[in-house]
Order: structure tokens, then sequence, then C-alpha cells
């Protein structure tokens, strides 16, 4: 237990937001790009990143303290671990969830979320006029920022999820709304055996880059549509990646009705999300959680509302297998 005494750990915790400011300014600057090959002096720094030097060593000073960056001795900078990750070509670069985290637009939105907790409604549609997803397509810039992000949380998915279960029963598995398939690629270059179908609305031309860098384009065809609407025939396995979490309970049991509707009696439905835990338990997932409730309406759920979520489905929970990165590989079968 912390010895921080309770109202000076709870004013951490308040002051978490301007942290957040302080990586987002960081990474936006590209700092840790500019720390790649050794120390620097603030006043160096400044000048690569056209910042002023007094006010960016009183930013690297914040975060030093905290294990992000390390002032030496002689007033220079370098990386730490943390800092490293911060770098836009480190193996699971953090920059780009850093960078929405802090974008103007992020906060905004954070700053109607008593709203949703009042009203238990998503407040974004109500402040922009639209919903979510339309709002990204009419704001091309932001969108780019909101999805780089969650592209930075999926690379950390995908080696657990796709190293956590055993794909190798399956002949064909179907990635539902499987966007530019890393994923499927990552599950095919284990499963030489099998073949795969990426089904996204309109992610094709990123899916065959993906595909054909992994090596098994010749396997794994990609098709255009809606889960809202269908999902492709002749499966083995269907997966759902953060599909569900987006959508309250009577549309996600819909978008999975659509994949009842064509897997076989012996098929198999994953749904790669997290489980919220029970009790005082931290994870991620409660955090989550809330962020989908200021969007979109969505929720994380615990293993007795995703029981709920698969029967209402036409599906029954047979097993859950948790994962290194927070994900659970969520298995179901047909009834």
């Amino acid at each position: 237990m912390s010895s921080i005494p309770a109202p000076f750990a709870l004013l951490n915790l308040v002051q978490g937001a301007m942290v957040s400011q302080a990586l987002y300014a960081a990474a936006t600057l590209g700092i840790a790009d500019e720390l790649a090959d050794g120390p620097l002096a603030p006043e160096e720094i400044g000048k690569r990143v056209d910042a002023d030097p007094e006010s960016t060593y009183r930013l690297l000073r914040v975060l030093a303290a905290y294990g992000v960056f390390a002032e030496r001795e002689d007033k220079t900078f370098e990386l730490t671990p943390m800092a490293d990750a911060l770098r836009t070509d480190a193996p699971l670069s953090m920059r780009r969830i850093a960078r929405l985290m802090g974008h103007p637009t992020h906060w905004e939105d954070w700053g109607h979320f008593l709203e949703a907790v009042r009203t238990g409604e998503p407040s974004l549609p109500k402040v922009r006029g639209m919903s979510a997803w339309e709002y990204f397509g009419a704001n091309p810039e932001y969108a780019q920022v909101f999805f780089a992000g969650m592209g930075n949380l999926s690379d950390l998915e995908t080696v657990p999820v796709s190293q956590g279960y055993d794909y190798s029963p399956f002949g064909r598995i179907v990635d539902v709304g499987g966007g530019s398939g890393a994923l499927l690629a990552a599950i095919l270059e284990r499963t030489p055996q099998a073949s795969g179908v990426v089904f996204a609305p309109s992610s094709v031309e990123a899916a065959q880059q993906v595909l054909a860098q992994a090596g098994v384009a010749d396997r794994c065809t990609i098709e255009e549509g809606s889960f809202l609407e269908s999902a492709p025939a002749g499966g083995d396995a269907y997966i759902l990646k953060h599909i569900v979490h987006d959508w309250p309970h009577e549309q996600a049991v819909a978008i999975l009705r659509n994949v009842r509707s064509v897997i076989g009696p012996q098929g198999k439905l994953l749904l790669m999300e997290s489980v919220v835990p029970e009790g005082n338990t931290p994870h991620s997932s409660k955090l989550v959680d809330l962020w989908l409730l200021l969007l979109v309406g969505g929720r994380e759920r615990t293993e007795a509302e995703y029981r709920k979520l698969l029967s209402d489905a036409g599906f029954a929970l047979s097993k859950i297998t948790e994962t290194p990165a927070g994900v659970a590989i969520i298995e179901a079968d047909p009834v």
C-alpha cells in the first residue's frame, strides 16, 4: 500500500491531465527522435524542434521526474526506456497515442464527460451534431490522429492475441471488421495451413500491403462490407477484435447475429475484447469503458455481460483466455 497520504495521492491523480499534456508536447515536437543518437542540451533540443530552450528544459525536467527522459549531471538530457518508446521508429512506439491523448479535439470531447455520466448517453453526438463516425469523416486531420493512436494500441495486442490461442484447427478464418488485416496476417503466419478473409468497409489497399508484407497474401482475400449488415459465409472461425465494445447491447447483438446467420454448426466465434474484472481490481478496460460511454455509447463488459450478450445473439460462451496485453480471447459456440 502506498505510504503517500491520501490527499496527496489524490492530488497526483488530479494532476495526471497535466502530465498527459507534457507527453503530448514532447511527442508532437519529436524530442525523443532527436535524442536517439545520444544526450543533448536543452538549447540544442529546442533549436532542433523549433521550441524555446528554457521552456524545453522545464518540460523535460517534469517528464524526467516521471521517468520519461533523464537529466544528466552536465544538464543534458538522455532517453530512458519510456522515453525511447516515444521515438517514431521504436519497435512499439507510443508516440501516436501520446499525440491523440493530448490533442485539443480529444480534450474538448472529455470536457463534456460529466454530461455523459448524468444522461447515460454519449455526449459527442450532441456537441458535434453528428455521430463520432460522421465526425471522423468530416474532420480527416483529427481522424488521422485518432486512428493512428488506436493503431498504436492495437499494435501492442497483435502478438499476444496471435500467439495466445491455438488457431490451427481452423481452415478458413474470417476477420470481421479486420481493418488493415494486421491481426489476421499475424495469425496466418503462425497457421500455414489456414486461409483467411479480411472483411472491412474501406481498407482494401492498406490490407493488401499488410498481407503482402507478411507473406500471406496468397492465402487471404479481402472483402468490402459492413458488419452492421452482413458477414462472409464459409468461415470455420470468425474473429471480431474490439468491434462489439463500440456498441450498446442491441446493436452488438445485431452484429453478432449477422455472424450467427452464416457460421456453421462447428464454427467458432472469437471475440478479442477486454473483460472487466469485478471488484476494485485495476484494469485498463475500466478507463476505456468511460471513453466508450463518452464517444459512442459503447461499453466494456464483464464475463457475465458477455455471456448475456452472446446468448441473446445465439451463442454460448465456452472459454475466456486472457493475454498479457489486457485483452482476452472470448470463445463462443453457436447454439
